[in-house]
């Protein structure tokens, strides 16, 4: 009975499970077929047609007057609108607004007796009785059938942007001591909740405990006011690394203390009373017995904090500044893409760049993350 009641509760985890890591491999996996695609595909199409061939409206230039050759009593000017292509055109026209009005293979009367054919691979022909004056080619829109096309163009433009390098470095120097400095002192601090009775240990629990719900922006104008009064005070610049370390830890710490507090309440209360009797101090017991049997919750709470400073905009922003020297990766990308959605198609190579670092961090301590977890959250003293 007890087998047959389980078996579909099992049958539904598994699914809830498959969905889940679906539907977050799923938006990794089109962002990085995006950022693969030739940028004329991937504004007509989404990333799921990324392997069959798509309809795109076309504009092009015939060669100018000045190509002109005399064949048969007449002017002919000759070329090609798609070089080494597979692309086929199925109609084209000379107006924007009309850019299959007529069939490929077909002739356009242009007036004054001259004629534009566009064939299927894209080669054109304009014949007219007369010479052909002026300095500019012909406009042509065609509408052709392009196969798929992947390239590293979106990625080459990103990187090889003024600044992308610099902002790389900023965003590594504010993310790594933002996820140490705050796992330091919560481990402190949680290893005292834990097991250290003191007066008041139950209301700084319930303080903790509280400020896990205070949204980031209510807190961000009290925290600047202190921190640049502090540093009104003290003589020290206002834009600095350590005003963002600083911020972080302050953001990041009640989600710290309260998983570490709960995992080190749950380890086995032998092990700490075997080593005070050996004479061991709390120090002693907190470095060499705490600390390494913590590791999956550190690992845990490091994953979100490096994912949270990483991807981090506003704190960076509001602490650090936005000059050229001091802008992170993340402001640096928005930069790129302009203030009116321009250059919009190397939204997803910066988007793939940008959570390469924190997928290497996930991937390397990702065994870690359910069982700190899933600790934390069941255990407590």
């Amino acid at each position: 009975m007890i087998a047959s009641a389980r078996s579909p509760l099992i049958i539904v985890v598994h699914i809830s499970v498959l969905l889940l890591v679906a539907l977050w491999t799923l938006p990794t996996a089109g962002l990085l077929i995006s950022s693969l695609r030739d940028k004329d595909q991937l504004a007509v199409s989404g990333w799921w047609t990324a392997l069959s061939t798509s309809s795109q409206n076309l504009t092009g230039r015939a060669a100018s007057p000045e190509a002109q050759v005399e064949k048969d009593g007449k002017f002919v000017i000759e070329g090609k609108l798609l070089d080494g292509d597979n692309a086929k055109v199925s109609a084209f026209g000379v107006r924007p607004l009309q850019p299959s009005a007529f069939e490929a293979g077909k002739p356009a009367d242009l007036g004054d007796g001259q004629t534009l054919t566009v064939n299927e691979d894209g080669s054109y022909q304009i014949v007219s009785p007369t010479r052909m004056e002026g300095t500019r080619g012909q406009r042509i829109f065609y509408t052709a059938s392009v196969p798929p096309r992947f390239t590293l163009d979106n990625y080459r433009e990103v990187l090889n942007a003024a600044g992308i390098g610099s902002s790389f470095i900023n965003s590594l120097t504010v993310a790594i001591p933002s996820t140490i400095i705050p796992i330091l002192v919560a481990a402190f601090c949680a290893y005292a909740l834990a097991w250290m009775p003191f007066p008041g240990r139950a209301i700084l629990i319930a303080v903790i405990v509280g400020l896990l719900v205070v949204p980031l922006q209510m807190s961000l104008i009290p925290l600047l006011k202190l921190y640049n009064g502090v540093g009104a005070f003290f003589g020290v610049p206002a834009k600095t690394y350590v005003g963002i370390w600083l911020a972080h830890m302050g953001f990041g710490l009640p989600l710290a203390v309260y998983l570490l507090r709960n995992y080190m309440a749950g380890l086995p209360r032998e092990i700490l009373e075997s080593a005070r009797v050996d004479g061991a101090s709390d120090f002693d017991i907190f470095v060499k017995i705490i600390l390494p049997l913590s590791f999956p919750a550190l690992a845990s709470f490091s994953i979100f904090q490096f994912l949270w400073t990483w991807n981090d905009l506003l704190v960076a922003m509001v602490f650090l500044g936005t000059g050229n020297d001091e802008l992170v990766l993340t402001g640096r990308l928005v930069n790129l893409l302009g203030s009116r959605g321009g250059n919009w198609e190397i939204l997803t190579a910066s988007a793939f760049i940008t959570i390469i670092v924190p997928l290497i961090v996930f991937f390397s301590l990702q065994r870690y993350l359910v069982r700190g977890l899933l600790s934390g959250s069941v255990k407590g003293g």
